[in-house]
This record gives C-alpha cells, structure tokens and sequence, in this order.
C-alpha cells in the first residue's frame, strides 16, 4: 500500500519489567488497527545509529508479554548527539544524531516510538528539534520522570524490594539487628519510600530529605526501650547525611549519565554501629529490582503506554510523550520532559501518610510538617 505508514521502535537506558508488554502492543496495535509496518532498532539508539534493525511481525511479539527485559536489548550509553567511539584506548565522543536521522529517512520511517527514561527522553527531545517524529513512552524503576504520574517498571520494583523487606523482617527480629535495605532511585525517593512503606520500614530516607544520624539513632533506640529490638531501614541510593555528599559507587565515562550511585548503606551503617553500638547489617538489592516479570499493573500500564502511542502516530501528533495522568492515559510535549527529574515532595500524601505511621524520615518530622503546611 502507497500510503501505508512505517513505524520504528526502540528501548533505550536501563531494562526494566514492561519493557515487552510495550513493544508487544505497540507491534499488535499497528498491524491490527492501522495495518503498519514495524522494525524494532536493537540496543536503543544505537540501533538506529549503526542501521541495526529488524521488522517485527504479530509473531515476534507472541507470548512476550510477562518476559522481563526487552526482546530488542537496549543501552543507557547511546546518547546520538554524545556517542561514543573507541580509538585506540581512549573513547571519544561524536554527534551522530544526523547518521541517526538519516537512517530514518532511509527506511521510509513515518515515526519512531522511543521508550526510556530521562536520557531517552533528552535524546529524543533533540532528535525532534532536528525533525525526527518521535513519541516518547516513559519507562523507569525509578518514577523520577517528568510529565507523568507514574511510569511503567516502577510498581513491579516496589514488588521485588517490598518482598526483599518482608523477609529481611524475619531476620532482623531473630538477631535483634538494624537491618538497612538499599533501593535503586538515583535522585529521587520514590521507590524507597513505597517499598519502605509498603514493607513496613522503621526509617526510610530519601535523597530530598537529607537524614540526622542522632535521629535516625534516636528512633532505633526507641524502638529498643519499647521492646522492639530490631528496626528496618530502607535508604535510597541517592540519599545522604545533613551536609554530606551522596556516596558515588564509580563514574562510567562513556555514559551520557556518568555517576553511579550506590553504597550509603555501609557508610550509615558503620555510623550506626560507630555511635550506638548496634549490630547492623546491610542488603543492597542493586539490579534485582530489575528483573523479572512485570506485575500486573505494569503489564496493563504498559499496554495502554503503547497502544496509544501508535494512536499519536497515526494521528501525526509527534514530539509527544505518552503519560499516565489522574488514571487516564493522556500525552504531554516532550520539550515539557527533558531535562527534569521528579521529586518526592513534602506534601506527597505517600509521605504524609509515613508520618502518621510514625515512621522516622530521618528528620523531626515535625519538621516536615511545617515544611508542608508551608506549602499548603
């Protein structure tokens, strides 16, 4: 057909659950409601960068649906107007985001629909201004996207690290142990804080809320006096002591994102340890919270992500990003994406609702509270 259209896909920055159930009905709604052809690029942008593809058939995406990762791999290092290439021992750095666009017009693409995170959605953001046609489908474990409620990825890490918690619960209380749990979330709280929640933590802290040790002493000790001689902790990658740094795992140099978090659990917990006496462990769940199958709030988020991000492209409504806003799946511009993180704020009602548990945030929460009514 003359005027049959031609969409391309990618997934791009780190895997998360969902990532198939997207691709899955982004392939079926394209055949089935607009009879579109359909190339998925490998590894992100790379992909596209390198002219590595293939088509995708209603068969390639069969029985995909509860499979974690993405049948079409992807890369967090794949930034087109920051690419990276060896020479020698050294990489530098190009822009190829015009090889990119190339490619694009090459295969007759109508569209792209890219799913990631912020970098994907930075990346996509410039490929627009150079008049690539892409809608955006935000993706991240993290939830720390702009311009959408929630993405998909998000709740099936809180599963994982909500089940971590349940059981590190058994041998906290076996061993009278401070027992912290590190969560992924970069710079952002919000996986800490609903997996925290949700699993029923002690003290949970935040990279938005930086934590006092004699607090966060002071609420173990308590629990202590009141006979509950073990307490959970569950601590954001991203977060840090009042007046201290954020503890930086290592620096990958040939990502647009070069900053690895990870590791404050050990900082705090020998600072438990050092001050209190307390025997304390630590469980960092790292990529766990990765993997695996989505829940089933995923699979259904996703599906809608990407059903209607076909329906934008037919429609010719480029430049757009798919987004989950007050139950309903609408689309916000991705100019309005790139470029920002979403944060907990104090007058998030999951952390409103952490304070009447009486769970410690690391900070007077009478603290909090004023910073709120502040707000209000």
């Amino acid at each position: 057909m003359a005027d049959q259209m031609k969409l391309g896909v990618l997934t791009g920055g780190g895997d998360c659950p969902g990532l198939n159930a997207v691709i899955r009905a982004v392939v079926k709604t394209a055949i089935n409601d607009y009879d579109m052809e359909v190339v998925g690029f490998q590894d992100g942008y790379e992909g596209l960068i390198e002219n590595r593809y293939r088509t995708l058939k209603a068969s390639d995406v069969s029985g995909i649906l509860t499979l974690g990762g993405t049948i079409l791999g992807t890369s967090n290092r794949a930034d087109p107007f920051h690419y990276p290439v060896l020479q020698g021992d050294e990489y530098i750095y190009l822009d190829r985001s015009s090889q990119a666009l190339q490619n694009f017009e090459r295969l007759g693409l109508d569209a792209l629909i890219a799913i990631g995170g912020d970098g994907t959605m930075a990346a996509s953001n410039g490929m627009t201004e150079k008049g690539l046609n892409i809608i955006g489908v935000p993706k991240t474990i993290d939830n720390d996207l702009w311009g959408t409620d929630q993405t998909f990825g998000f709740d099936s890490a809180v599963t994982s690290a909500t089940e971590a918690i349940d059981k590190i619960h058994t041998t906290a209380q076996s061993h009278h142990r401070v027992m912290i749990v590190e969560v992924m979330g970069r710079y952002a709280g919000w996986l800490a804080l609903a997996s925290g929640v949700a699993g029923g933590g002690d003290i949970i802290l935040i990279p938005e809320i930086p934590y006092q040790l004699d607090v966060v002493v002071d609420k173990i000790r308590s629990r202590n006096r009141r006979g509950r001689n073990f307490s959970i902790v569950v601590i954001g990658e991203g977060a840090k002591s009042e007046g201290g740094d954020m503890v930086v795992k290592k620096i990958i140099e040939n990502s647009p994102d070069q900053i690895r978090l990870g590791g404050i659990s050990n900082q705090l917990a020998a600072q438990i340890e050092g001050v209190a006496n307390i025997e304390t462990r630590v469980t960092i769940l790292g990529h766990l919270l990765r993997g695996g199958t989505p829940t089933a709030f995923d699979r259904l988020l996703a599906t809608q992500f990407g059903c209607e991000a076909v329906h934008l492209a037919y429609n010719k409504k480029f430049g757009q990003m798919v987004a989950l806003k007050g139950g309903n799946i609408e689309s916000v511009p991705i100019t309005e994406v790139a470029g920002k993180i979403r944060k907990v704020c104090h007058d998030t009602p999951l952390l409103k609702a952490a304070l009447s548990l009486d769970t410690s945030l690391g900070v007077d929460n009478t603290d909090i509270l004023k910073a709120e009514k502040a707000l209000a």
